[in-house]
């Protein structure tokens, strides 16, 4: 069976790992993959790590693939589907992991031509511990569908949601990494001004976050179940939990999600 031709439209970090992702698993002996960047040092560093063709002239790798992945800033979306209108044709898949940029406008900035999926992965699935959630857009089929979840699945968990709902998913799970980042970076310095060292303070608080998160998603349980596992009457923990919700942590994580949510929503409704 004959490969696909897969191009990656902006190798960046996320790029990257997706190309890597496919590369080392059995799913990835399916596509050919090339990629392209903007500047020709990039795209040296990606020939040479990841031992592919890689570029900067878009218009070939479009017209050559069976297979794109949509990989750049959200603002650069509409000026490189536009100015490469001609090069799609109505056989080709384009996935965008695009932030803000909905199916409709990549279906119509590209001709309406290919078949259109959204994805949002976070950067987590660099070390194939992502989440992603994906979209049917104009023209893909169930097949389709099936097939980016398997491209996805080799970097984390995948779930499938409507297309209405993807700003909220930006807010949560595409911006959610910096949330988690900046608790744990809070965890430790309290680790460090109790007299803990800077490093077993983020080692203790890191591997708490990570062993929390794996309870939550293997037990199936919702998370108040399990905090009350660990809050006993009069103990310690009762206590914590008082003082994070006399600092409105729970409301204030919800005003993160939802403000980020907006951003979202304000860069797709901004004038080309």
């Amino acid at each position: 069976m004959s490969k696909k031709n897969l191009a990656i439209i902006g190798m960046g970090k996320m790029g990257e790992a997706i190309a890597q992702g496919l590369m080392q698993s059995s799913v990835g002996a399916q596509y050919q993959i090339s990629g392209t960047t903007r500047t020709e040092e990039s795209a040296a560093e990606a020939r040479k790590h990841l031992k592919i063709d890689c570029s900067t002239h878009n218009e070939k790798a479009l017209k050559e693939a069976d297979v794109v992945l949509l990989s750049v800033k959200p603002h650069q979306v509409e000026e490189i589907l536009k100015s490469n209108r001609n090069s799609f044709r109505p056989d080709q898949l384009i996935i965008s992991i695009c932030a803000a940029i909905d199916t409709q406008q990549i279906s119509d900035w590209s001709g309406n031509q290919p078949a259109v999926i959204r994805a949002m992965p976070n950067t987590p699935c660099l070390i194939k511990s992502g989440v992603t959630a994906i979209c049917k857009g104009p023209r893909s089929s169930d097949a389709q569908v099936k097939e980016v979840e398997k491209i996805f699945g080799e970097l984390g968990i995948v779930t499938t949601l409507e297309e209405s709902l993807f700003d909220g998913v930006t807010g949560l799970s595409g911006c959610g990494p910096a949330y988690i980042y900046l608790i744990i970076e809070a965890l430790s310095e309290a680790g460090v001004k109790i007299g803990i060292s800077r490093k077993q303070a983020t080692l203790l608080t890191a591997q708490t976050m990570m062993g929390a998160a794996k309870m939550v998603l293997e037990r199936g349980e919702h998370p108040a179940s399990l905090k009350d596992e660990v809050t006993t009457p009069a103990g310690c923990t009762i206590d914590g939990l008082m003082a994070l919700e006399e600092g409105k942590l729970r409301v204030t994580l919800i005003k993160a999600v939802l403000a980020a949510t907006r951003r979202s929503r304000l860069m797709r409704k901004r004038p080309s």
